[in-house]
Formats: structure tokens, sequence, C-alpha cells
């Protein structure tokens, strides 16, 4: 079968096949988020930069939960697919979207309520609190939508469908730049305009995915009924999902806990450290997606009982990654500059311009070192090898804010990125000794006789 090629293509051709549209949706992703930061830092103010890099920080926590728990459903989905058990998929699809609608809904109504004491706890400077607040207030209103797009992107991508959530992607971020410049531009809603886009473009991308995804599973008929609700794949699913949000939460933790370090510098240092990371999470791009094609790839074949292809396929992504961190770290040395002040503007000051600029120049050597962490996570995140998984995410996380919290006030800012690659590298290493025990083989073959 066609749809079948992870299991059946080359592992290089296949792991490529699957990931290119992936990166580019992700891109796409990217542009989406990074919109916000560019209308407002170009139209508006540099304070208006500084209230929206203050609100990324909480925000990614969310979309890492839900990045996550999309990765749990969709590994339970990507082994029934390649067993060609259609009841068992229907039934953990069904009770995936149940599960995240409700939680989504739930996190959102939170969010709301508190969205101003947490910019407070987080120090964010006070002539960018008000903004910052606004901004966070109709994010949440939004949070079912991001929810369920993400939920069912994971979903489409374990049945090998990853161009689906691309279209949706291309579509939903051009729209959204669309409104961002006339929300922005036109109406001047400021800050408020920028999050208005957001809202919506969500809402319209999470609407036509659903009824994609509908028409999608029409072809996995079975003769089993299938409840909507079942406490059985919510078990399993969620031993999957739970680390799964934690290893995506772990830069989004360790932002969130860094920005309170970074915010107490003033709102100039901010806009640099929030340019920069936008910046970075657009690199990642590439890293991620092979994590996640590793993770399907994994999945479906362990599914298929063949395990030497999942070996195959993982060595074939580091030629990958390798290749893709060279490329990133000539574009961050040669182009740093004008990359920072495309969010900066022209009236961005050099204190901001230096703070990006030190922080991509750095970084540029060392993305190879999350290629290799995204990839090896991927593999035992898609067999279901969960805890070194774990373990290994949580040592990156303690390195990031132990160094933020004990060696900025001392030496600087500068510390804050320092620790980036370090933590990049313990986790790689431990997740590639878990690897080379061979427990992910035992924990797939687990799973599929449960």
């Amino acid at each position: 079968m066609k749809k079948e090629y992870l299991i059946r293509e080359k592992p290089l051709k296949a792991l490529v096949i699957f990931a290119l549209p992936m990166m580019l949706g992700n891109l796409f992703q990217q542009f989406y988020n990074m919109a916000d930061s560019v209308v407002v830092g170009q139209y508006v103010s540099e304070q208006a930069l500084a209230a929206v890099g203050a609100s990324y920080a909480l925000t990614t926590v969310f979309i890492s939960i839900a990045i996550g728990g999309g990765m749990g459903a969709s590994v339970m989905a990507g082994l029934y697919f390649g067993a060609r058990e259609y009841g068992k998929l229907r039934a953990s699809v069904r009770t995936a979207l149940l599960t995240f609608l409700l939680l989504s809904i739930v996190l959102g109504m939170i969010g709301f309520i508190c969205s101003r004491q947490l910019m407070l706890l987080l120090n964010t400077p006070e002539d960018v609190l008000d903004q910052a607040t606004e901004y966070l207030n109709i994010y949440f209103m939004g949070l079912p939508f991001l929810f369920m797009y993400n939920v069912l992107s994971a979903l489409f991508n374990a049945l090998g469908r990853s161009r689906t959530p691309l279209f949706l992607l291309i579509f939903s971020s051009v729209f959204n730049i669309g409104l961002d410049i006339y929300l922005v531009c036109r109406l001047e809603l400021g800050v408020a305009g920028v999050a208005w886009a957001t809202l919506i473009a969500q809402g319209i991308s999470a609407v036509a995915a659903f009824l994609l995804f509908l028409r999608e599973m029409k072809k996995y008929r079975t003769e089993t009924a299938c409840s909507w609700f079942d406490r059985k794949e919510l078990f399993s699913m969620t031993r999957v999902a739970l680390p799964s949000i934690l290893q995506q939460s772990t830069v989004s933790i360790g932002m969130l806990l860094v920005q309170s370090v970074v915010n107490s510098f003033g709102a100039e240092m901010l806009a640099g450290y929030s340019a920069g990371s936008r910046i970075e999470s657009l690199c990642i791009v590439p890293m991620a997606a092979m994590g996640n094609a590793i993770s399907a790839f994994t999945a479906q074949n362990i599914g298929a009982r063949q395990y030497a292809r999942v070996k195959q396929g993982y060595h074939a992504a580091y030629g990958i990654v390798f290749g893709f961190a060279v490329l990133i770290g000539l574009t961050l040395e040669l182009f740093y500059r004008p990359l920072i002040f495309l969010f900066l503007g022209e009236e961005g000051t050099l204190l901001a311009a230096q703070t990006g600029g030190d922080y991509l120049r750095f970084l540029g050597w060392f993305f190879a070192l999350i290629g290799l962490k995204m990839i090896t996570d991927g593999l035992l995140r898609g067999s279901g090898d969960m805890k070194m998984f774990t373990i290994a995410n949580l040592v990156n996380l303690g390195i990031r804010v132990l160094t933020a919290f004990i060696l900025t006030p001392v030496f600087g800012i500068s510390m804050v990125w320092v620790a980036v690659p370090v933590g990049w590298l313990a986790n790689y290493l431990i997740s590639f000794a878990e690897y080379r025990t061979g427990a992910w083989r035992k924990a797939g073959e687990k799973k599929l006789a449960a």
C-alpha cells in the first residue's frame, strides 16, 4: 500500500519523504508564531516586542502540552496502523480527541484567570506588563483550537499523511500574517491585534483539520464496534503522552524559568533575547521534524515487527541532522545581524541587537547536538521506552535552569545561552545509552502484546 511507505521504502528515502512536508509545516508554524513579533516590532514599538516576547515563554508551555499530547496519541495510532488493527486505531483516536479537548478548555480557563499573576511571577518589566497580559488573555481563549489542531496534525502524521497538516499550515500562516498587518496597521489594535489574528487563524485551521480527519478515518472501517471513550486506550496513550509532554515542555519550561531571569535585565535585553529565541526556534525546526519522523517510523515498524529497519532509519537520520546543522551554523554566522533587526526594526537599540546577536552566534556552533538529541528521543518515544527518555529531558531542564539562576547573576546574561548546548549534550548521551541497551525493542513488543 502506498500509505505504508514508512514500513516498505528504504529507510533514508522513507524518512525524507515523511520529514520534508513536516519540516515545511513546522517552518510555517514558526512563521505563524513569529509573525506576531515581527509585526509589533516593526510597526508598534520595542516595548510591544518585549511584551509579546515576555508572553512567548509561557505560551510555548501550552503549545508543548498540545504537541506532546499529540505525540502520545500518534504513537498508539502508529502502532495500530502498522499492525492494521483498525478497530483499536479508531478507539484510540476518539479517546485522544475527547481527552485533549476537555484538557484544553480547563487549561484555557485557568490561564485566562491567572494571566496577570503569571506575568508578575516571571518578573515582567512594569512598562510591558499590561500589554503582555492583554496578549495572553486573548491567547488563552483560543487554546482549544490550538490543542485540537496539534493533536490532529500528529494523528495525520501517524497515518503517514504529513502533507495534510502542511497544506493547512501554509493557508493558516498566510492568513494569519495578513490579519496581523490589517489589525495592527489599519485598525491600530497593537498587541491585541496580533493576538486576535492568531486566534482566528488557529480556529479556522482546527475546524478544517477536524473535517479532513473525519474523511480520512472513513477509510479504516472495521466490523468491531468502537466506543467513543476507551479507558484502556487512555491509559496506554497517557503512558506515552505524559513523558512526551515533559520532553516537549523541558525546553519551554526552561525558557519560562530562564525568562524570569532575563526579564530582570530590562526591556532592551528582553527584546534582544526574545528576537534571538524566535530565530532559535526556527533553526530547531528541521531537528524537531526529524525527531518526529523517527518517532512515527519507529512506531510503524515496531507495529510491523521490523526491528532491524528501526536501527537503519536511526542511523540514516544522523547524516540528515549533521547536514542541517552545518547549514544553520553558516547562516547564523553570516546573517545574524539582519535577522535580529527583522524583529527589532530600524529603531531597535544597540543593546537589544547585541544581546540577540551574541545569543545566535554562540548557538550556531551547536545545533548538531539538538539534532542528535531529537532523533534519539524520537526513537525511544516511538517505541514507548519512556523511563530514561524522561530522565534525560529532566537533566536537560535542570542544567539550563540551574545555570541561569546560579551563574547568570555572577557572569551576566550570556550564561543563559551557554547552558543550552550543555543541556542538549547531556540529554543525548543519556538517551543514546538507553538506545544501546535495546530496551526500546522490549518496550515496543510489550505494547503490541497488551
